[in-house]
C-alpha cells in the first residue's frame, strides 16, 4: 500500500495552480487548501505538476547486452528524468520476437518497480527482415504488445512491410519503422553534405529516410493501417508527413531530444559521442523538426535511449557504436528548444511527452491529466535553475551522453509512478517508495 502523499501549491500544465491528495495509487481530490491527517507533505511552490512522461521508444539492453543496460539500471535512468512509463525495444538478444522474451521483459520491469516497462515486439524474426514474427502471440501474451518495431533496422521489403501492416490492423496495433534505406546508408558515418565532405565521412543521405517514409506511408493508406515514423530527422521527412496527414493516412511521427538540439557540426571534434543512428543533421533541419513538432506535425518526442559500454565510444569515429543514452535530460532538452523559446506551452510537453505517448501505444490508464480520479502518475519540475548536467545525473549503467558538460534548464524534483514515489526532492531513491 502506497503512502499517503499531499502536495501542495503544484501548478499543472495549464497554469492552474492546486494541491493534490494522493492514496492508494489514485489523485482522490485537487485543489487549494487541502488537508489531510498523517500525510506526508511535499512543498511544490514553484513546480510544475506534468503527467508522469512516457517514452516510446528506448533500448534497455536486457536480455543479453547487460553491459550496457539492464532493465533495473534503464528504469533508474528514467525514474530520474521524470519518466513513469517507457517502451522497450527489441534488439536484445534473444531478440524480443516471441511471447516469452516480452513477458520476460515486462516482469523485469514490475520487479524493478521504478517505471512500467512495456515491450515492444520485433516485426521480423530476429531483426532479419525475411519474414513475420509471432506478432498475434505477443498480442495476446500478458505483455499485451501493441507496438511492434525492427529498430535497429529498417523493415526494407516492401512485402514485408504491408503483411505486417495488415496483420496488426486485426488488433489494433501499429507497426513502428526505422526509416533507413540500407542501400543508400552503406559504410555510412554522418549526415552526407558539406561537413562530411570536409571530414572525409561517408555521407547519410536524408533521401535514405525519407525515401522509406514515402513508401511506407502510401503502404499504410493502401492497407488502412497505422504507422509510427521512429525519430525522424529531416526537414524532408516532416514535408511527407505534413503531406500524409492532410491525406488523412494514420501515421505519427516522433522526434529526438538530440535532433531538436543538435547539429552536424558537433561531429568535428571526432568525439564519438555524437555517433548517432540517425545522424545530428543540418541546422535546417533542426529548425525544420522543431517546427513539426510545434505545430503537430510531429507527434510525440522520444528520447531513443541507446546505452553503450565506454569501450564502445572511447575509440575511432568509424568503430564506435550509434546511439547516445537521453533519459535524465529529455525534459531539460525540451525544455529550453520549445518553451523558453515560445514555440510549445507546459500543456504540449503534455500532450507530446505523455498523453500522446500513451496513445500511440495504446496504453489505457497512462498519460493521463494530472486531475482526481486519476492514475497518480506525475512529475514535479522545477523550470526556474540552470545548471551543467553531469556525469552525476546519470542513473543507467552507461556515460555515452551527449550533454556532458552542456548548460541545461530545469530539474526533476519528484517523480511519483501511481502513487510511489521514486525521486524525491531530486534524488533518486534506492528502492521505490521508500521514502525516510
Amino acid at each position: 500500500m502506497t503512502e499517503v502523499l499531499l502536495v501542495r501549491g503544484a501548478e499543472l500544465a495549464d497554469g492552474t495552480r492546486t494541491d493534490l491528495l494522493v492514496q492508494d495509487g489514485i489523485i482522490v481530490e485537487t485543489g487549494l487548501s487541502l488537508d489531510k491527517p498523517g500525510a506526508r507533505v511535499i512543498d511544490a511552490s514553484g513546480l510544475i505538476a506534468l503527467p508522469g512522461l512516457i517514452d516510446l521508444h528506448v533500448h534497455f539492453r536486457e536480455p543479453g547486452f547487460e553491459a550496457s543496460e539492464t532493465i533495473l539500471t534503464g528504469s533508474r535512468a528514467a525514474a530520474a528524468g521524470g519518466f513513469t512509463t517507457v517502451f522497450t525495444m527489441p534488439n536484445t538478444s534473444p531478440v524480443a520476437d516471441t511471447a516469452g522474451v516480452v513477458e520476460q521483459e515486462l516482469a523485469l520491469g514490475e520487479a524493478a518497480g521504478y517505471v512500467t516497462v512495456q515491450p515492444i515486439g520485433a516485426v521480423t524474426v530476429g531483426q532479419k527482415g525475411e519474414r513475420l514474427a509471432e506478432l498475434g502471440a505477443m498480442a495476446t501474451s500478458r505483455a499485451r504488445v501493441r507496438v511492434f518495431s525492427d529498430d535497429g533496422f529498417c523493415v526494407w521489403d516492401p512485402v514485408i512491410m504491408r503483411r505486417a501492416l495488415e496483420y496488426v490492423k486485426a488488433f489494433g496495433g501499429v507497426i513502428a519503422q526505422h526509416a533507413q534505406d540500407p542501400r543508400l546508408t552503406e559504410g555510412a558515418q554522418m549526415n552526407e553534405g558539406v561537413v562530411s565532405a570536409e571530414l572525409g565521412l561517408a555521407g547519410w543521405p536524408a533521401v535514405a529516410e525519407e525515401a522509406i517514409i514515402a513508401r511506407d506511408v502510401l503502404l499504410a493508406e493502401h492497407v488502412g493501417s497505422r504507422l509510427h515514423v521512429c525519430h525522424l530527422s529531416t526537414a524532408g521527412s516532416v514535408d511527407i508527413i505534413r503531406w500524409a496527414k492532410k491525406r488523412g493516412i494514420d501515421v505519427t511521427a516522433e522526434v529526438t531530444p538530440h535532433h531538436l538540439l543538435l547539429t552536424e557540426d558537433r561531429v568535428r571534434g571526432y568525439d564519438a559521442r555524437f555517433k548517432v543512428n540517425p545522424p545530428l543533421r543540418t541546422a535546417e533541419d533542426v529548425e525544420a523538426v522543431r517546427e513539426g513538432l510545434a505545430d503537430g506535425t510531429i507527434d510525440i518526442v522520444a528520447t531513443d535511449h541507446a546505452p553503450h559500454p565506454s569501450e564502445t565510444k572511447a575509440c575511432e569515429w568509424q568503430a564506435a557504436s550509434h546511439g547516445m543514452v537521453g533519459l535524465e535530460s529529455a525534459l531539460r532538452i525540451v525544455h529550453g528548444t520549445m518553451v523558453e523559446s515560445g514555440r510549445m506551452t507546459w500543456s504540449d510537453v503534455a500532450r507530446t511527452m505523455s498523453a500522446a505517448p500513451a496513445r500511440i501505444g495504446s496504453l489505457s490508464g497512462h498519460g493521463t491529466p494530472v486531475a482526481a480520479g486519476n492514475p497518480a502518475s506525475f512529475t514535479l519540475y522545477d523550470p526556474a535553475p540552470t545548471r551543467t548536467f553531469s556525469l552525476d545525473d546519470l542513473r543507467g549503467r552507461s556515460r555515452n551522453s551527449p550533454y556532458l558538460g552542456e548548460e541545461l534548464p530545469g530539474e526533476i524534483r519528484w517523480t511519483v509512478n501511481r502513487g510511489t514515489v521514486t525521486v524525491a526532492d531530486g534524488a533518486l531513491l534506492e528502492t521505490p517508495g521508500a521514502l525516510s
